[in-house]
């Protein structure tokens, strides 16, 4: 099989794994924003959970899997596969020892990090304390998700995508199970099928996610046998390539989670607002579905290429895997961006307006989600692009374009915020704003070592697609506007109309990119109906 049509199926198959997870994801911010509302009691499980999934980000799902995916990818192709397996045992060794010290350290100084993310807690008596307590439970998470990134960037090396990107699945079924299970033994109720839990509840709920993150990594052990890879303990820090790791991965570990640092950074800010850190966080979930569906789906398949290209000094392939990738990805987040922001009102009530979640947190948290799509397009190429500077060993630039979107969303933060009163909504427009900066300077950076296709180009593909993507956004909305005339404003009528409308919008977007002689329109479409053609002749 040829490396593009690899990667094409690659792609696939991430994308639905990506899209399954995701999708349970929202089903368990669902559950819990309708067990407790948008208030003090998910603000507090929301905050506690957010420092060390903060961390997870810093260097274990991003930074560190693309660290080690791209040494280990090159060391594969350049040594072989048992240096490789040396190399990969001594980093888990090695990495098991740190994160014991990490999740004790976070343990021990829980109180100090709530203080410094969620001052604004104190406000409310008992908020903080909880707070606390809930992240002294749940920092042992870590340990187990940071192992299960550098057990998926081995299996990526290997072209193995399916079963890594289909643990956090796992994750979130295993999450949803045991901590409604958990919460029901921490807090008895009197009728189960109404519950109204209380602060005893959340205990089992976050001993629930360390349950998920265990399984999360050990599902994927199943896939050790198809490389022949066995585990043992190799502890030796002295090898060279955990140095190569080590000087890809801390400035990657900044540069790849610039999004949740200002995440965090707003965290603080809506401390000071009850509900604003549930509004933003439903929203901001919301907002993670095509951006992992797609953005991350990319990213993932496209390092481990880029990496074995650069490894065989091959910048002409490099250029061409890069190009691809972005197209691809403008191609599907600039239509579900605008979906977004026309949709959001409906789509916010129909997922999350249930239990205690009411009817004003469907308002606030729409709000959010129309500023966080603007820069959804932005976080998507960022996620394409930074790997491919860890593939060219120049980590410290989007290093350096992190620190400097840092700050402008900190001191944006305060104008919008402090200045303007534009409270939560404020806090979401500047994430975007911040997101679109950063990929700007990217994309102009990683032109001065790859070239990937001129900017008069670039231009005229996103202004095809951005017309296309209006047309889309506009349908979708005109017809679930007359749908919800038509049938009314019940839960049915608005899945009817929401799923109608989202249907027609997206054969309207492939029909028209296919008008406008966009070629990834013209590939899906003749995918599809290959596709359809093969049913035909098999029935």
């Amino acid at each position: 099989m040829t490396e593009p049509k690899r990667s094409s199926k690659a792609f696939g198959l991430v994308s639905v794994a990506v899209a399954i997870s995701r999708i349970l994801g929202l089903a368990r911010e669902l559950i819990f924003a309708s067990l407790f509302g948008a208030g003090a009691l998910l603000d507090a499980f929301l905050a506690a959970f957010q420092i060390p999934n903060l961390l997870r980000d810093l260097f274990a799902e991003g930074a560190l899997s693309t660290a080690f995916t791209t040494v280990f990818s090159k060391t594969v192709e350049l040594e072989g596969n048992k240096r490789a397996f040396l190399l990969a045992n001594r980093l888990f060794s090695l990495f098991f020892i740190f994160l014991l010290f990490l999740s004790f350290l976070g343990i021990l100084l829980a109180p100090i990090l709530v203080e410094i993310t969620n001052f604004g807690f104190h406000k409310i008596p008992g908020k903080f304390e909880l707070t606390v307590q809930l992240t002294r439970i749940m920092f042992p998470f870590i340990l187990f998700v940071s192992l299960a990134a550098l057990v998926m960037g081995l299996l990526n090396a290997y072209h193995i995508f399916g079963l890594p990107a289909s643990a956090s699945s796992a994750f979130n079924l295993a999450s949803i199970f045991f901590g409604i299970l958990f919460a029901f033994l921490f807090d008895p109720q009197k009728d189960p099928l109404h519950p109204h839990f209380g602060p005893p509840s959340l205990y089992g709920i976050s001993l629930g996610v360390l349950m998920g993150g265990l399984v999360q990594l050990c599902i994927q052990f199943l896939a050790f046998p198809k490389i022949g890879f066995k585990y043992s303990w190799e502890l030796n820090a002295k090898d060279p390539k955990l140095l190569e790791i080590w000087n890809l991965l801390w400035p990657t570990m900044i540069a790849g989670a610039a999004i949740q640092v200002n995440v965090l950074i707003n965290g603080m800010f809506a401390s000071e607002i009850n509900g604003a850190r549930s509004w933003l966080n439903c929203a901001f979930r919301l907002m993670q579905l095509p951006i992992g569906i797609f953005g991350v789906a990319i990213a993932t398949v496209t390092l481990p290429s880029v990496s074995r290209q650069d490894a065989r000094n091959d910048r002409k392939a490099f250029g061409q895997t890069l190009e691809s990738s972005l197209r691809l990805a403008f191609f599907l987040t600039l239509p579900a961006a605008i979906g977004l922001i026309f949709l959001s009102d409906q789509i916010i009530a129909l997922i999350y307006q249930h239990g205690r979640f009411l009817h004003s947190d469907t308002i606030q948290t729409a709000y959010a989600l129309k500023a966080y799509a603007i820069g959804l397009t932005g976080y998507a190429g960022i996620k394409v692009i930074n790997p491919c500077f860890s593939a060219l060993n120049k980590p410290q630039i989007p290093l350096r374009v992190t620190l400097i979107g840092i700050g402008i969303n900190l001191v944006s933060n305060f104008i919008l915020v402090k200045l303007f009163s534009f409270g939560h909504v404020g806090l979401a427009l500047t994430t975007s704003l911040v997101s679109l900066l950063n990929f700007l300077q990217l994309f102009y950076l990683i032109g001065k070592y790859i070239e990937f296709g001129r900017l008069k180009k670039w231009l005229l593909f996103l202004f095809k697609i951005g017309l296309c993507a209006l047309c889309c956004g506009g349908s979708a909305l005109f017809v679930a506007l007359q749908l919800q005339h038509k049938l009314g404003q019940s839960f049915l009528s608005l899945l009817i109309s929401t799923l109608v409308s989202i249907g027609f919008a997206i054969l309207i977007y492939f029909f028209s990119t296919v008008g406008m002689g966009i070629e990834e329109g013209k590939t899906f479409l003749r995918f599809l109906f290959q596709k359809i053609s093969r049913s035909y002749k098999k029935a």
